[in-house]
């Protein structure tokens, strides 16, 4: 016959191989669950960079459409100016920084000469020029810095087109692009414009 303390010893041992097996049970519940979790945050972190690669190469291309549009806007002004010069024949006596054709809106960006106002400029233009003109010691800033200081909302966006405006500054002479991507104003004087439209 099994005394009371054997009795009582093995209830206690089946007690906590039962608890161990309940403890055993949830763990495994957990690790499964934490595996899952975890291929989870893998797929999404390899979706989130296919998708930052597509929204780079869709950058680039807006950047390329929007100067390509640029260009052809601008080599038609010039074309018509050199059409309008060659049938009024008091345009040769008119000097060059004088006769740079009006910009059409928010499009035209000449290239920098010594002597030519940033008036020939579109005022998105202007703005952003006197913008970085009036920085304290001309510090450079980003496009994102240069779209607050005029006044528009910082969203991605909104920095974008200041980035893209900035850079054909640039390009054309009339802005310093930083390696850092950061932008400074460039040479000569600038006219700081009345008002204009948003960047």
């Amino acid at each position: 016959m099994v005394s009371a303390g054997v009795r009582e010893s093995l209830a206690v041992l089946f007690r906590l191989f039962g608890e161990g097996c309940v403890v055993a049970s949830v763990l495994g519940l957990l690790e499964a669950r934490e595996a899952a979790a975890r291929g989870r945050v893998e797929d999404l972190r390899e979706a989130a960079a296919r998708a930052a690669a597509v929204l780079e190469a869709a950058e680039i291309e807006l950047d390329r459409r929007v100067i390509a549009r640029e260009e052809l806007v601008e080599a038609l002004a010039v074309s018509a100016a050199e059409t309008t010069a060659v049938t009024e024949p008091e345009a040769e006596s008119v000097p060059v920084a004088v006769a740079v054709p009006a910009p059409l809106p928010g499009t035209t960006v000449p290239s920098w000469q010594e002597g030519l106002p940033a008036t020939v400029l579109a005022s998105d233009y202007q703005r952003i020029l006197a913008m970085l003109a009036d920085r304290p010691g001309q510090e450079p800033a980003k496009a994102r810095e240069i779209a607050m200081g005029l006044g528009l909302e910082p969203t991605p966006a909104k920095a974008e087109g200041v980035r893209s405006k900035a850079r054909r500054l640039a390009e054309r002479g009339w802005l310093i692009q930083e390696a850092s991507g950061m932008f400074s104003a460039g040479r000569g004087p600038v006219a700081v414009p009345d008002g204009g439209s948003s960047a």
